[in-house]
């Protein structure tokens, strides 16, 4: 288990800047408008040899208006607690302010490790206005300019000496598989995942648009363990109004690519409309495995005992032909079938993981392409002699034929369709490739 630092101070300091600088690419959104980050936000670093996690928080401020934060305020004293050691970040343009003081009091109370770093000194005239901070009463400090690197240095071996030691004979954890939580905005995907894990590790509200960065959360519990993202909500083109909405909808594009499975949330009380079709099919393309869950389905008036079997009907029309996809209905509100939906998406993972001796493969597909053979064309018969799968992450065919340019989609449909029935492939896209022998 790696050593935690969190980076905690008020807003608009340049947290999410040191955090990106510290995990060594652009993880965390940064923009001039404070508040940006809301959520707890992990990242892996390491220096001199030692790894740890990175927890880059939202800004504390106390006595705020605004809707967020309170819950942004709960989320960076979660953070105190889960570290070992505290950066407490600062910024020397706007000198010591009330609003540093009230952090530092909070931070003398968690009796935790703290490093005082004073950001933004990037020129020699502004070290001597950092004098003033040693009225905190925090001892030592460094200073650093995050944005361009320099005095990170000193910053990160003063961290390290914090840091306990570690553990002997640490063994390094496997890679775990990734579950991306998927969909539009509001449809329950944050109060979902704190669900699953018993705390409110992601902010929850009523106002659509609250999770801006992509979040992870390691799930380990009932004897199964994963990485669960939690996503922005992906809008249409045209309702992306502000350049920082616009960068939260790439993060979650981007977790999906980097997803082995992604869990698309549903609002029952919407529909499966042309938005969630489009997030749907951005991660058939991608390969990945999909588990598609109806959120809110206790909130549809005047259900009658068909009222389920029409809407999931409805759905698989919709994504004709990749209907060989898991479909849950679940209430995170009343926490029904929420652990079916998790164990739905593990068995999708293993799916998408098997691996067919090729050996086996022939033995079940050369008989059923001899009983149903593939349509002659122009008076040619194709005949597929061999097959086996690549060795791919995800489930990709290839198929050697005599002819493989007069194969047609229809039957390469069948095929498809005969590999689900055999091999079961439930919620995994599958490629298929016909070369010629």
């Amino acid at each position: 288990m790696n050593a935690i630092v969190a980076i905690v101070g008020r807003p608009n300091v340049g947290k999410s800047t040191l955090f990106n600088r510290l995990i060594e690419r652009r993880q965390a959104i940064v923009d001039a408008q404070s508040g940006v980050t809301r959520d707890r936000h992990y990242g892996k670093s390491e220096w001199c040899g030692r790894e740890f996690s990175v927890i880059d928080t939202g800004g504390y401020l106390e006595g705020s208006d605004d809707v967020f934060q309170e819950e942004i305020d709960k989320q960076v004293v979660l953070a105190i607690e889960e570290a070992d050691v505290i950066i407490f970040l600062v910024d020397v343009n706007d000198g010591l302010t009330g609003m540093d003081t009230d952090v530092a009091k909070l931070l003398r109370k968690s009796k935790k490790p703290v490093v005082l770093a004073i950001n933004k000194v990037d020129n020699p005239d502004k070290i001597n206005d950092a004098l003033e901070f040693y009225n905190l009463g925090l001892g030592d400090y460094y200073t650093l300019s995050s944005i361009n690197g320099s005095g990170t240095g000193e910053l990160l071996d003063e961290v390290i000496k914090k840091l306990p030691p570690e553990p002997e004979n640490s063994i390094q954890e496997e890679e775990l598989p990734s579950f991306a939580v998927v969909g539009r905005p509001n449809a329950g995907k944050s109060s979902f995942i704190n669900a699953l894990i018993g705390k409110e590790r992601n902010i929850v509200t009523d106002v659509a648009g609250t999770t801006r960065d992509s979040i992870d959360t390691i799930y380990n519990r009932f004897g199964f363990e994963f990485k669960l993202i939690d996503t922005a909500g992906i809008r249409k083109k045209s309702k992306v109004k502000e350049d920082l909405e616009f960068y939260s909808v790439m993060r979650s594009i981007r977790s999906i690519e980097n997803a082995d499975v992604c869990l698309l949330v549903i609002d029952a009380t919407r529909g499966f409309d042309a938005q969630v079709q489009n997030i749907f099919w951005l991660a058939q393309r991608n390969n990945k495995g999909i588990v598609i869950l109806i959120n809110k389905w206790d909130l549809i008036p005047d259900k009658d005992q068909n009222s389920l079997k029409h809407f999931e009907a409805h759905i698989r029309k919709q994504i004709e032909p990749f209907t060989d996809v898991p479909i849950v209905f679940i209430s995170v509100l009343n926490k029904q079938r929420i652990f079916k939906a998790i164990e739905t998406a593990i068995k999708v993972h293993e799916n998408r993981s098997k691996k067919i001796k090729t050996s086996t493969l022939n033995e079940v597909m050369l008989p059923i392409f001899e009983y149903y053979s593939p349509p002659a064309y122009k008076g040619k018969f194709v005949k597929i002699k061999y097959c086996m799968q690549l060795p791919t992450k995800q489930p990709k065919f290839v198929f050697f034929c005599n002819l493989p340019q007069y194969l047609k989609d229809p039957y390469k449909r069948f095929v498809e369709n005969q590999l689900r029935k055999e091999f079961e492939f439930n919620g995994v896209p599958i490629e298929l490739f016909f070369r010629k022998k």
